[in-house]
């Protein structure tokens, strides 16, 4: 999946002489948390609710005033990502840097925003909850071939793969977290045990030796 399938198209932006009362404003007009800030079409910086509530806090060494201008509180080294970079990448800046969300810039021109909510929402889309289907987790041997014997054995039972997502375990194996077509979940799990997989979920399997 990439960036400019869950991105939010003509974000709401402000300009860096924006008064922080109206910047605040406009994000509960709006419900939102994030504004980047365009001088003369350019991105020169971001403000979110955070920065606006902390810049003004009491506790704040110098607090700003809600007539202080987004200018002087907004960041100005603005990490952004592109519209065909995988949601993964933009994912892994959000969670090094810290930030909620990252603009979206195509030659040199804001095209939208993604935000961590867009990033939950792809998540799940990625896994498949929302359709009608069954979940299954498998251990499998990191070696080639694995996840095809997994594949042809539920092909075999009729059973469609509708999303399969892949982590490392213990001891050198693949946890496989299937969505499958069919709501039996156990007797297919059942069935997968006794042919020697090594199903983690649904948990309680008997198998046969």
């Amino acid at each position: 999946m990439l960036v400019q399938e869950i991105i939010h198209k003509e974000p709401v932006t402000i300009s860096p002489d924006t008064k922080l009362f109206a910047a605040y404003e406009l994000m509960l007009k709006k419900n939102i948390r994030h504004l980047p800030v365009l001088e003369n079409g350019k991105l020169v910086g971001i403000i979110t609710d955070r920065d606006l509530r902390s810049a003004t806090s009491k506790l704040a060494e110098v607090p700003f005033q809600p007539e202080d201008e987004v200018g002087k509180i907004m960041v100005k080294n603005v990490i952004t990502v592109h519209p065909k970079d995988p949601i993964d990448v933009a994912a892994k800046l959000m969670r090094e840097n810290k930030i909620g969300c990252l603009p979206v810039m195509e030659n040199d021109a804001l095209v939208g925003i993604v935000t961590i909510s867009d990033m939950l929402d792809a998540l799940l889309k990625l896994t498949g909850v929302h359709r009608p289907s069954g979940r299954l987790e498998i251990n499998l041997s990191d070696k080639p071939g694995e996840l095809a014997k997994l594949a042809q054995h539920l092909a075999e039972r009729k059973v469609n793969i509708h999303s399969i997502l892949t982590y490392p375990a213990v001891n050198g194996k693949i946890r496989i977290v299937l969505r499958i077509s069919t709501i039996d979940i156990r007797g297919i799990a059942q069935g997968l045990c006794n042919a020697g997989f090594e199903v983690i979920w649904p948990t309680q399997m008997s198998c046969a030796d």
